[in-house]
């Protein structure tokens, strides 16, 4: 399954937009961990996050989900836990990249996906359904949504339905607009080539044959000599 692409890059304002600027430490692999400072207020599902240095974990991975964690500037305080779906990228970069959705000018910028330095892979936000709609509304595109009401335990956000809102505010599938596994292009051998993969039996036949028609040739000679 594989979305097209080109909204992303089309409707969503890449690393280091002028209105909310991120800087990028990165520190753990193993949990994604990167400081993130912001020269002005973001919006994450769920709440706005002033200006100011947090720290972004990946606390939970798997196929189909993540959960992301939104920590202080010393990591000592955890201010918000969001849900995510992962999203491939054919291209990895060497570093952060923050896409963000594209918001009016009065407003502030909402966080659409997070990429780690080097990872095909990122994590989408999904957003609750009333503020996925008005998004989608001013995106012209899909946006992933969650009920606006999450379960009180917070270790059970990942059974959290996910659906996406096209911009006339209908629910759809996110496997319409989520990548979740590469592109595959099939490559054709060319014509004078054989596949590894083909079946060796043509060529015993072909063989064959020739064995076939040397016997009888040999015979023939064999008789008109005697």
């Amino acid at each position: 399954m594989y979305r097209n692409k080109p909204f992303v890059f089309t409707f969503c304002l890449a690393l280091l937009f002028v209105g909310a600027m991120p800087s990028a430490v990165m520190a753990d692999e193993w949990d994604k961990a990167t400081k993130l400072t912001f020269s002005e207020p973001v919006e994450v599902p769920g709440l706005v996050l002033s200006a100011g240095t947090y720290w972004f974990t990946l606390a939970d991975g798997d196929s189909d989900r993540n959960i992301v964690q939104v920590w202080d500037a010393d990591r000592m305080h955890l201010i918000t836990t969001i849900l995510a779906i992962p999203d491939y990228r054919l291209q990895p970069t060497g570093k952060t990249v923050i896409h963000f959705e594209e918001r009016p000018s009065d407003s502030p910028e909402a966080i659409h996906s997070w990429y780690y330095p080097g990872a095909n892979y990122g994590e989408e936000f999904v957003y609750p359904k009333t503020k996925a709609a008005r998004f989608a509304k001013q995106t012209s595109r899909p946006v992933l949504a969650m009920p606006d009401e999450l379960p009180a335990d917070t270790s059970r956000i990942k059974q959290t339905p996910v659906k996406a809102i096209n911009p006339s505010g209908e629910e759809i599938e996110i496997t319409e607009i989520v990548a979740t596994e590469p592109l595959v292009v099939p490559v054709e051998a060319p014509a004078n080539s054989l596949p590894k993969t083909g079946s060796s039996l043509p060529f015993l036949e072909a063989a064959g044959l020739m064995v076939l028609a040397v016997a009888v040739a040999l015979r023939v000679a064999a008789l008109r000599i005697g």
